[in-house]
Formats: structure tokens, sequence, C-alpha cells
């Protein structure tokens, strides 16, 4: 029986892992990850504050007020004030931003099914498989 991997070093073997992956799938993005993050938080969430999107989002609240500007100007979201307390503004997301956040996550997916399906054999897909529940729980919403 081997010794558990050191969670320093399989952390940092993981980030180095999925670093190009993230780049590949950047080169097809036309949103940054913020933004795209933003929007699927909204789409998860329903309408949220951009404090509360700030805390969700695990970045600072001008950062998301920026975001959410730019976001707003290209009709991808929508501001309007909160019912239940008029000094807050809730932020939702449109028909177009539903839209674009599809298209947004299909950014790439091409090159990933095509590298999944002709890089891997049926065995390492079926241990990808077994690992993507525990990749997702490592997400921001699960690690405290």
């Amino acid at each position: 029986m081997t010794d558990p991997p050191d969670p320093t070093a399989l952390a940092a073997d993981l980030r180095e892992a999925l670093r190009p992956l993230w780049r590949r799938f950047g080169e097809h993005r036309t949103l940054s990850m913020g933004k795209t993050g933003i929007m699927a938080s909204l789409e998860r969430h329903g309408a949220l504050a951009a404090t509360d999107l700030a805390a969700r989002e695990r970045i600072s609240h001008q950062a998301v007020a920026n975001a959410i500007r730019e976001l707003a100007d290209l009709g991808l979201v929508s501001r309007s004030p909160d019912p239940g307390d008029g000094r807050r503004t809730l932020v939702t997301l449109t028909d177009a931003g539903r839209e674009r956040l599809v298209s947004e996550r299909a950014a790439g997916q091409e090159w990933l099914i095509h590298a999944v399906a002709d890089g891997l054999s049926e065995s390492e897909r079926a241990t990808l498989a077994a690992a993507v529940p525990l990749l997702r729980r490592l997400g921001p919403e699960d690690v405290r």
C-alpha cells in the first residue's frame, strides 16, 4: 500500500494540470471568467444584490459593480430596486444574458469533447468521470 499523496504537492500538480485547460477554454470566450461567474450565480440563485454577488464570487464589491455596469451596458443583466428594501438594487440575468451564458459555457467545448474521446482510453474516461464529483466538491461554494 502506498502513502496518501501530500495535499500540498497534489494541489500544485492539480493546478498545473488544469492551467492549460483553462487557457484553452479562455481562447474561445468573449467574456471574462468573472463576468461569466456573476451571470452563472444569477442564473442559479435568481436576482441578487451586488454585495451578495461579491460574497458568492469572492471578489470585491467594486469589481462586481464594474462587471455589473459592463454587463448591463451589453444588455446581459438588468438592475431594479429591491421590493423588500428600496435602498438596495437587485441584479437579474436578462434573456440575452441567458443566451450569452449558454454560448460562453459552450465556448471551446468541441476541442474538449474530441480530446476526451480521442485522447483517453475507456478506462481513463471512467477514471476522469469518477474525479468530476471530487473536483466539484473543491469548488468555491463548498470549500470553507
